[in-house]
């Protein structure tokens, strides 16, 4: 089978899922479809184990044929944070930039110490030698929270302006640093040579700083390409051009095109929208990205319910799977809290702000995009062939599905609590205006 067959039909099993589940269960899209996927790969696994029916060897060399690190990370991302950046409003996201770029910098390095200075602790007491940076290495993948499943699952729920818009826009922004600290910790664990403080300082302005101003190049480019037509179909076209075009010139010239594509996204959102776009054009923009978004992201969370075809457990993994969940959950909620101590100084927040932002940070295919790009054949368990690859690729497994099936499904009562804490206190402002 092809490649592009065998994407045909993981694109149709994924909207053979998702009709079922709005006739039958009614779930979140994307929380629906990675359901389905995974108790489609266990039925493989039991079937295989029982004798019924050996399928996983093929299910396997189908997806690995696709290269799930390369598909995302060079193809569907680029279209998939654009369409985020589509639907930021810059007024809120100007109005908390503090917040925003704080959770992004100041957060993701306070939970990648965190992380890798408890699994590393937790290695040496059961007597695995794991060196600290490849703790501190699933630290930084595993840290920064996923922009594709956040804004896929959490930004339909309506949760409270302010929440929305910080846990929104921290997802969108916190992968310039997070590349950052998982390309300098790659280097030290497989590279051979410790890079240096100068090093990393132009490989973050050249990666991070570089990505935002080609974004802001390439949405200006586009913006002046648009205003240029009244073509309703041209103008729908151009905006396709950023995606695919502007995110392969962006990794030729390695600079970050997933920063590149929200900042171009705002821009054309935000600006091109109201003063370069026809008026069928601004009517249609939504939903012709809303309906690239559902279809890729369906395509892209039923991957990763597959995934786990492609693994090998041992009974040190389960173990290490069940451990790292609650040790992210603890490193993201006390990053959170530590940053909102300063955050208080300043302006009054939504009590449950820490919680649903602790809650709501969920993890999906971009950490295990990354996981799957560390290398093989760094043994840490000789008895058993468990190498370094293998242990990273469990755990961020275990927590990107625990994160959209449990957070994800979970994180309405958490909004519903939320909105109704801003209702009342909204309430009791006008009563006392009135009095």
């Amino acid at each position: 089978m092809t490649v592009y067959a065998t994407l045909c039909t993981l694109a149709a099993l994924a909207m053979m899922i998702a009709f079922i589940n709005s006739k039958v269960g009614r779930m979140q899209m994307t929380i629906a479809i990675t359901a389905g996927a995974l108790m489609l790969s266990l039925l493989i696994v039991i079937a295989g184990k029982a004798g019924w029916f050996s399928l996983k060897s093929v299910a396997a060399e189908a997806i690995d044929r696709i290269n799930f690190e390369t598909f995302l990370l060079n193809g569907m991302l680029g279209f998939l944070l654009f369409a985020g950046g589509l639907g930021i409003k810059l007024p809120n996201l100007k109005a908390q930039k503090w917040e925003i770029a704080t959770l992004a910098l100041v957060g993701t390095l306070i939970s990648t110490l965190l992380i890798g200075g408890v699994l590393w602790q937790f290695f040496r007491l059961i007597g695995v030698e794991f060196d600290l940076v490849y703790c501190l290495l699933f630290g930084a993948l595993i840290s920064p929270t996923d922009p594709i499943a956040v804004l896929a699952i959490v930004k339909k729920m309506k949760a409270p302006e302010q929440i929305s818009v910080q846990i929104e826009g921290e997802s969108l922004f916190n992968d310039g640093f997070g590349l950052v600290l998982f390309v300098t910790l790659f280097a030290i664990a497989f590279g051979g040579e410790a890079p240096t403080l100068a090093g990393i300082t132009q490989l973050f302005i050249h990666e991070a700083l570089g990505g935002i101003l080609y974004g802001l190049a390439i949405g200006l480019l586009f913006h002046t390409l648009i205003s240029s037509t009244d073509d309703h179909s041209m103008e729908l076209l151009l905006t396709l051009g950023i995606p695919t075009g502007g995110y392969v010139l962006a990794s030729a010239l390695e600079v970050s095109g997933p920063l590149a594509m929200v900042v171009s996204g705002i821009i054309i959102g935000n600006w091109t929208r109201h003063t370069g776009m026809s008026t069928e054009t601004r009517d249609h923009l939504d939903s012709f990205w809303e309906l690239v978004d559902e279809f890729l992201n369906s395509v892209l969370f039923l991957l990763i319910g597959l995934a786990m075809l492609t693994f090998s457990f041992h009974q040190e993994d389960w173990i290490l799977m069940v451990v790292s969940i609650p040790v992210v959950l603890a490193a993201r909620y006390l990053s959170v809290r530590l940053c909102y101590l300063g955050f208080a100084r300043f302006r009054q927040y939504n009590p449950l702000s820490v919680t649903i932002l602790t809650w709501g940070g969920l993890r999906g295919g971009l950490a295990l995009a990354m996981a799957m790009s560390v290398p093989s054949g760094v043994v840490v368990v000789a008895s058993k062939g468990i190498d370094v690859r293998e242990i990273l690729l469990v755990m961020t497994y275990s927590v990107v599905v625990f994160s959209i099936l449990v957070q994800g499904s979970t994180i309405a009562p958490l909004l519903n609590r939320a909105n109704n804490w801003e209702t009342n206190r909204d309430n009791g402002d006008s009563q006392a205006e009135v009095a």
